[in-house]
């Protein structure tokens, strides 16, 4: 089904974004205890071994790994911008920017998604789409001016805000890359991996690079991980709710709804942080985020209709 949009298709929908904000959150509040690479490598270790049963044929059965190696230009180049890359950076721009900020700009990642579509796939947007891809870069730079306009002209960026711009055009770039696969990862070439085992996939090569940048991390910018049992707790929430709840609830979701309904369910995760900081952060949201939210979500509406 596509197109239409059941109450259970509207749960599974409404999950991954409510899971995604409680990383931000998390994220954010883990700063001064786990460094932000680490942090990276870490969620996505233990995700690793919590799908390894879910995902057993793959590498137990020597055919199935062989079906691995066969595509691991494309693996490692997935993995490297979706779980290497993304996390990592969301976590480092945490470090200087609100969990409120960090989401709100990731809701813009539908206008670089029309901006890779076009320079490297030469896919067209309409016009609808380019109205909302400028509406979600005002909702943007909203959040980056703190809602004075009059500062547009001496805008300073705060560091963790262009991080993760970095961060959005690398997730734009790692779905590009899963709705135009090559033909190896295409019926009738594809092999025939479940959710589990393809994400399975994609960490086991994605967990190189975080463990690349822990290991660049420790040595650059070296800091203890303080252990508690608040930070392990953290770790596990973030290995299973972000990292394989939603990706597993998002799949049916979109499955069922298709992907024009789900976009705009993404969007919700900058309400979820508000309200999640709000709670936990005391970082209470000013009326430029609402602003920027109403402004991203227009856009995400507007790219979404023909």
């Amino acid at each position: 089904m596509t197109g239409g949009l059941s109450g259970r298709a509207a749960l599974w929908l409404t999950i991954p974004p409510l899971l995604w904000s409680g990383n931000a959150v998390l994220g954010r509040a883990l700063v001064g205890q786990v460094p932000p690479f680490a942090l990276s490598a870490l969620r996505w270790s233990l995700a690793l071994l919590l799908l390894a049963p879910l995902a057993v044929s793959v590498w137990r059965s020597a055919p199935r790994r062989s079906e691995v190696w066969a595509r691991a230009g494309h693996l490692a180049l997935l993995g490297g911008l979706g779980v290497g890359s993304y996390n990592a950076l969301q976590y480092l721009a945490l470090t200087t920017t609100t969990a409120v900020n960090a989401t709100l700009i990731l809701g813009s990642s539908p206008a670089w998604a029309l901006l890779i579509g076009l320079m490297v796939y030469g896919e067209r947007p309409h016009g609808a789409q380019v109205l909302g891809a400028l509406l979600s870069i005002v909702g943007v730079l909203c959040v980056m001016t703190r809602g004075d306009v009059q500062a547009l002209a001496q805008v300073r960026f705060v560091s963790g805000d262009l991080l993760m711009l970095v961060a959005v055009l690398s997730w734009a770039a790692y779905s590009w890359m899963l709705a135009r696969p090559p033909a190896s990862m295409r019926a009738p070439m594809r092999p025939q991996w479940n959710w589990a085992e393809f994400l399975f996939v994609q960490v086991l090569f994605g967990i190189v690079w975080s463990a690349l940048g822990a290991g660049i991390e420790a040595v650059v910018a070296p800091q203890a991980i303080q252990w508690s049992a608040g930070v392990v707790a953290a770790l596990i929430y973030v290995a299973i709710g972000p990292s394989i709840i939603a990706y597993r609830c998002w799949g049916a979701g979109v499955a069922e709804a298709g992907p024009s309904v789900a976009a705009f369910f993404a969007n919700l995760t900058p309400l979820f942080t508000a309200l999640l900081s709000t709670t936990l952060l005391a970082e209470p949201p000013k009326a430029y985020h609402a602003l920027a939210f109403v402004l991203i979500v227009a856009g995400i509406v507007l790219s979404s209709r023909r």
